[in-house]
């Protein structure tokens, strides 16, 4: 008897032992698991690519330091379903890390992300001079798009120029000049498509207001003046006048680092507003919405005509004769300047 109470004794202590090591084992993961790496100053970059298998990364993990085991993101990895859904990207790990921070940056898809500003009025290739540089990739890539029919179609666009919305992105590291475009299309349709009321104007569609509104973006970046130049090129259109429009001339050139000259005016290009009627065949750049609202909703006038004064504004008139005059003051206040 006293042998059998020896041995349940035994299996008893044992028992507890076990208890004890298996709960000091508990709580050494946990603090473990939780504990972090500092690794200093250094950046290690992790690229997880398509396909990747969880095991590749912890191992570049391992192998860059910020962590020390495979295994303890085993099984934390396989409860909380990460490893069996990695998100590709470039993926920067600096300073202090634990093995629960890496798997959380890991499971919510926390990657590099760069950020590129493009402004009001960029045009197409001023915007792939701002991504390439940014991303990394050609700019003709980029270019290419506005005529490459699959993509075109896809997005359900005539052409890309003009639908590149001007904002502030951040874009997944190592995104392609298609996918930024593709971000940078659906950003301009969440911002426009409540715009569009059921008919447009009597004699403009869609494309064509785009198409006006960056000319409009290009004219002024004045919030008090967009919807006054808007009302002179609808009243041209309406008489079927030759826009006149100086932007559009220098887009038709490939763009000009100079003032735009008189025998350029007689350049003869598809996008020469002083020799062909009505409005260009593209937009011009990728207007913002305030240009866009513009174009939508001229303000109420008989201007034909403005010019830029010596102030960074217009004058507007209504007459030719009147245009003449204001020229002819506005090049007297400039040989004044000139004068002192």
């Amino acid at each position: 008897m006293e042998k059998t109470d020896t041995k349940i004794s035994t299996f008893k202590y044992i028992g507890k032992l076990a208890a004890v090591v298996v709960l000091a084992a508990s709580l050494l993961g946990a603090v473990t698991y939780h504990f972090p790496k500092n690794i200093g100053d250094k950046t290690v970059t992790v690229i997880v690519k398509q396909g990747d298998s969880f095991k590749s990364v912890t191992v570049k993990l391992v192998d860059g330091g910020v962590l020390s085991s495979k295994a303890m993101l085993k099984i934390p990895a396989r409860i909380f379903g990460v490893d069996k859904r990695l998100i590709p990207g470039r993926y920067d790990f600096t300073g202090k890390n634990s093995y629960s921070s890496v798997l959380k940056k890991l499971g919510q898809g926390d990657f590099v992300r760069i950020k590129v500003t493009i402004p009001e009025g960029a045009t197409i290739w001023e915007t792939a001079a701002l991504l390439s540089d940014n991303l990394k990739f050609e700019p003709d890539s980029l270019k290419a798009l506005n005529i490459y029919t699959e993509f075109l179609t896809e997005q359900e666009l005539p052409y890309l120029e003009g639908y590149l919305f001007p904002e502030t992105y951040y874009f997944p590291w190592g995104s392609s000049a298609r996918q930024a475009a593709a971000i940078m299309v659906k950003q301009y349709r969440s911002m426009t498509d409540s715009l569009w009321p059921e008919t447009i104007t009597a004699s403009l569609t869609k494309e064509e207001i785009i198409i006006l509104a960056s000319i409009i973006e290009a004219e002024t970046g004045d919030g008090n003046e967009r919807e006054l130049v808007s009302s002179v090129y609808h009243n041209r259109l309406k008489k079927k006048m030759k826009l006149d429009a100086d932007p559009t001339v220098i887009y038709g050139l490939g763009g000009l680092k100079r003032s735009l000259w008189l025998k350029d005016l007689k350049k003869r290009t598809p996008y020469n507003t002083y020799l062909n009627r009505g409005l260009p065949p593209t937009p011009i750049n990728s207007p913002g919405l305030a240009a866009i609202k513009a174009a939508l909703y001229p303000a109420e006038s008989d201007y034909y005509y403005f010019v830029a004064d010596n102030g960074g504004k217009h004058l507007f008139s209504k007459t030719n004769t009147e245009h003449n005059r204001n020229r002819r003051r506005i090049k007297g206040e400039q040989r004044e300047a000139r004068g002192k």
